[in-house]
């Protein structure tokens, strides 16, 4: 029988994450949830159906806590619509998402697991393909500059910085990361 208590689910499920960053896919069990969650052994497994809809509802739950918050989204709302506000805008969402370490590792944790698992990889095609979705129509209502390309481009280079950020901090300095951020959307945004 799966529980309803969404508190103590939630609770579950950020719990997972937090596995998931520290000891990879192999090693989130039901146990290790519970311990992570400080709930006694068996929690876990009252509210989750399987392994399975643990690892999906991890990957969904770190997409919900990067979301931007209602400040957030109103300051850019009515910031001008020009590459400087674009570049200030994209060093937000590389900060957001770093910020977010674990949860960060740990969707990276869920895409490597999906190679093994199609089901996983359904629901995360599904989700990263809503989620680049959602950000090409924010961009094409926003009014900044640049097309759908460019997003993608964007997307796909910050991706990789945030990895490099969180993975192996000393390869570039804090100083180069926003530089590459400004230098990214200069070359590749066009009016």
């Amino acid at each position: 029988m799966v529980r309803r208590n969404d508190e103590r689910r939630a609770a579950l499920v950020d719990a997972a994450i937090e596995v998931l960053a520290a000891e990879g896919a192999r090693g989130l069990t039901f146990r290790a949830v519970d311990t992570a969650a400080a709930v006694p052994a068996g929690t876990a497994s009252n509210y989750f159906a399987n392994r399975d809809d643990l690892l999906t509802q991890a990957g969904a739950r770190v997409y919900e806590r990067l979301r931007p918050g209602a400040e957030e989204i109103e300051r850019q709302r009515t910031a001008k619509r020009d590459k400087e506000t674009y570049a200030a805008l994209m060093r937000e969402v590389v900060g957001r998402v770093s910020g977010f370490r674990t949860g960060y590792l740990a969707l990276l944790e869920l895409r490597l697991e999906s190679v093994r698992r199609p089901g996983l990889r359904a629901v995360l095609t599904e989700r990263v393909r809503a989620d680049l979705d959602a950000n090409l129509a924010y961009h094409e209502a926003s009014g900044l500059p640049g097309d759908a390309t460019a997003v993608r481009l964007l997307y796909l280079a910050f991706n990789w910085l945030i990895l490099e950020q969180l993975t192996l901090p000393g390869v570039l300095t804090e100083a180069e990361r926003e530089a590459l951020v400004a230098a990214a959307v200069e070359r590749i945004v066009t009016e």
